[in-house]
């Protein structure tokens, strides 16, 4: 059975600095695509940032946020800097066997497995 258990949200403030992590376990994904998606109560999921065969980041977060994966550890990671209160989210890790076209890593619908979320707020 594939699990996927992010950690490491928390509460900061604008312009601080948070390190997400999200591992997998029951199958490796090291030749597919592990993603951050965000949600906001009453919104859609957004994505935020995927790593597959390239690095692929929302234009939201683009210079602010860098995604890494160990696949040693089975493990994708989101850093997150100069954080700002339109950051504040759920954010959830997602995961596929497979990779996609440019572009297409956005779309939520591509992924077979997702973690709980972990809780991400920034203050002002």
């Amino acid at each position: 059975q594939v699990q996927l258990v992010e950690s490491g949200g928390g509460s900061v403030q604008t312009g601080g600095s948070l390190t997400l992590s999200c591992a997998a376990s029951g199958r490796s994904f090291g030749s597919g695509t592990m993603s951050w998606f965000r949600q906001t109560p009453g919104k859609e999921r957004d994505f935020v940032s995927a790593f597959s065969w390239r690095r692929y980041y929302a234009d939201s977060v683009k210079g602010r946020f860098t995604i890494n994966r160990d696949n040693a550890k089975n493990t994708v990671y989101l850093q997150m800097n100069s954080l700002k209160p339109e950051d504040t989210a759920v954010y959830f890790c997602a995961a596929s066997s497979k990779t996609y076209p440019s572009g297409s890593e956005s779309d939520p619908r591509l992924y077979d497995y997702w973690g709980q979320g972990t809780q991400v707020t920034v203050s002002s």
